[in-house]
């Protein structure tokens, strides 16, 4: 059985039939990352996040989170990841610690973008995506174009590595292809924004950004922040199975990124940049 997954005996009802059952449930745990870097010779550690996560993958989970949130903006920046030690003498590994080289950059204020995925916090899209743009590292690919029946066969192939998934029913997950359509990579999470950090942050660690001619598809609707975190990675296809928010495809419009929903079997709406699709 998957790590990420636990079992509760639960009451079924189904055809006015009752029984009691065993019933399996994504685990959803927190986590904290703490940063440690430098000012002058000086060791600073800060707290950076607590998130609600899946665990697995959790270095990954917290290089893509600093990556994709600004916080740092190389991967070269990174000495070390690893879980807190008072942590693990307690028998938790839920506090991971992401320490740096000394000649590393830190952006602290760039961690307040991750409040933009709250729709009451009062910060407008055109902030949000100026904010982006200035943040961003890497130029996005024009030079690359799929066949749209590419596009087609992706939803079946993330399907296939989706584990958690086809135990619960309740765990999202986003994959990387590469330029012939053949799946690389697939990660799952209870949280969207999660699921995608940790995919980045597996190639941030490999220091094997931007992440050229790469195609992402998302298992559900296309929010603001999850093409923020791609744009960040260079990623010029996003694909998702949902829908996308207007902020989504504004964002994507402006950034370069070719965005397409409703991605299924013999359909898609592309939204912006169309060209890269040779239909």
């Amino acid at each position: 059985m998957a790590y990420q997954v636990v079992q509760k005996k639960i009451t079924r009802l189904k055809d006015n039939s009752v029984s009691n059952v065993n019933d399996l449930l994504a685990v959803e745990e927190p986590m904290q990352i703490k940063l440690l870097y430098w000012q002058g010779d000086t060791p600073v550690e800060t707290n950076i996040s607590i998130t609600m996560r899946t665990p697995g993958n959790d270095f990954e989970l917290s290089v893509g989170f600093l990556f994709t949130e600004g916080v740092i903006t190389n991967p070269d920046f990174i000495e070390s990841v690893s879980y807190c030690n008072k942590a693990l003498s307690e028998g938790k590994e839920n506090v991971v610690k992401v320490m740096l080289k000394k000649n590393a950059i830190v952006q602290l204020p760039q961690a307040e973008r991750n409040f933009y995925i709250s729709g009451s916090c009062g910060v407008c899209g055109k902030t949000a995506i100026e904010s982006l743009e200035q943040t961003a590292c890497f130029p996005i690919d024009f030079n690359f174009s799929v066949n749209h029946d590419q596009l087609f066969q992706l939803k079946d192939q993330m399907q296939q590595e989706q584990v958690n998934f086809k135990y619960t029913g309740g765990i999202h997950a986003c994959a990387l292809f590469d330029e012939t359509g053949n799946i690389m990579i697939m990660r799952e999470d209870i949280g969207r924004h999660n699921a995608l950090d940790k995919l980045i942050g597996h190639y941030t660690l490999q220091q094997a950004l931007p992440l050229e001619k790469k195609i992402l598809l998302l298992s559900g609707r296309i929010s603001f922040e999850l093409v923020q975190k791609a744009v960040m990675a260079g990623i010029p296809i996003i694909c998702g199975v949902g829908a996308p928010s207007s902020l989504a495809v504004e964002t994507a419009e402006r950034s370069g990124v070719t965005l397409i929903g409703f991605l299924k079997e013999t359909s898609l709406n592309i939204y912006t940049h169309s060209q890269r699709v040779r239909l």
